[in-house]
C-alpha cells in the first residue's frame, strides 16, 4: 500500500537533487536451464522443493528498475517453482521476471491481478490452492503483504492449509529505518497521513506527541506527487528538535537519506521530492 507504489519510479521534475550512488553487489543470474526446468533443491539457502501440496510464495520486487542487485539470487527459484501469479500490476510484474529471467516463457503461466484483492480474486486464489498449485505474490514494489493488498491473500493460504513461504527482499520501510539512525527497537508504520492540510497537521501533532512519549521512530509515507506539501507541512508543525529522516529513490542509483532536526531541515536546501518515491520517519525526544 501501498507505499506509493511502494518505490515506482517517479519522473522528477526540474534538477535532481539526488548525487548517484555506486551500485553495489551481483545481478541474479538471469541465465536458466530450459524453460519450466525446475532448479535445484540441493542448493544452500536456495527455496525447499521438499514440500509439497498448495503453496504460496511471496516474492519481492526491486524498488527501483534499474537496480537488480539487492534482490537475492534464490527468489528466481521460487519464480520458476510457481504455475500461477497473483501480482498488483500485472504488466511490470512481466517486465520485472523477464528481468530476472529472460528466457522465461510470460503466457505459459497463468496471471491474476490482485487489485484491492476482492471476494471474486479471492476465490479464484483459494480455488488454485485446492488444485495444488504453486502460487507466487508479486507487490508493485518491495515485499508482498507489507503496505500492500498482498495479505488478504496471505491470509486465505493459511486458512486453506497451503504452505507459505516469505521470501527475503528490499523493503523501502525498513531500508528508510536502517538508514535513519532512529530508533530501531520501538517504530511504527503509519501508512498515509490525511491528504486535507489541517488533517495532516492534526496528525503530525499527534503523531509526534506519540514519538516523545513512547521514544518510538514513525514512519509514514505520501503518494509521491504530494510529498512537498507533506514535507511542507511537517517544517511547519514539528517542533525545531523534532529528528526527520528522508528516505527517496532507495536502492536506485540516485539514492538520498538524509536525517537532520526539523530546524536544520528549515534553516538549509530541501530536497525536490516531486513525483519521487519516498519514506519519512520521525522520532521527538
Amino acid at each position: 500500500m501501498d507505499v506509493p507504489s511502494k518505490q515506482a519510479s517517479g519522473d522528477g521534475a526540474g534538477a535532481d537533487p539526488f548525487s548517484a550512488a555506486p551500485g553495489g553487489g551481483a545481478e541474479p543470474s538471469s541465465a536458466a536451464p530450459g524453460g519450466g526446468a525446475e532448479p535445484s533443491s540441493a542448493a544452500p539457502g536456495g527455496v525447499n522443493r521438499a514440500v509439497h501440496g498448495p503453496a504460496l510464495y511471496l516474492i519481492p520486487c526491486y524498488l527501483d528498475p534499474e537496480s537488480l542487485a539487492p534482490l537475492p539470487a534464490y527468489i528466481l527459484d521460487a519464480v520458476k517453482a510457481c504455475q500461477v501469479f497473483f501480482v498488483e500490476n500485472e504488466r511490470s510484474a512481466r517486465r520485472y521476471l523477464k528481468a530476472l529471467w529472460k528466457e522465461m516463457v510470460i503466457d505459459d503461466y497463468e496471471w491474476h491481478t490482485i487489485h484491492k484483492a476482492e471476494e471474486e480474486v479471492v476465490a479464484v486464489f483459494r480455488h488454485r490452492l485446492k488444485e495444488g498449485k504453486t502460487i507466487g505474490l508479486i507487490s508493485e514494489a518491495g515485499c508482498p503483504g507489507i503496505a500492500d493488498p498482498g495479505q488478504i491473500l496471505t491470509e486465505a493460504a493459511h486458512r486453506a492449509g497451503a504452505t507459505v513461504h516469505p521470501l527475503v527482499g528490499p523493503s523501502s520501510i525498513l531500508l528508510a529505518l536502517m538508514g535513519s539512525g532512529l530508533n530501531g527497537q520501538q517504530f511504527r508504520f503509519c501508512g498515509y497521513l490525511p491528504v486535507d492540510a489541517g488533517g495532516r497537521a492534526k496528525a503530525l501533532r499527534d503523531l509526534e506527541a506519540e514519538s516523545a512519549r513512547l521514544n518510538c521512530t514513525q514512519i509514514f509515507i505520501e503518494t509521491p506527487y504530494r510529498n512537498n506539501q507533506l514535507l511542507e507541512t511537517l517544517l511547519a508543525t514539528c517542533r525545531p528538535g523534532t529528528r526527520l529522516c528522508i528516505a527517496a529513490n532507495l536502492t536506485g542509483p540516485r539514492e538520498y537519506i538524509k536525517t537532520r532536526t526539523v530546524g536544520e531541515w528549515k534553516g538549509g536546501k530541501l530536497p525536490e521530492l516531486h513525483k519521487v518515491p519516498a519514506i519519512f520517519c520521525l522520532l521527538s525526544i
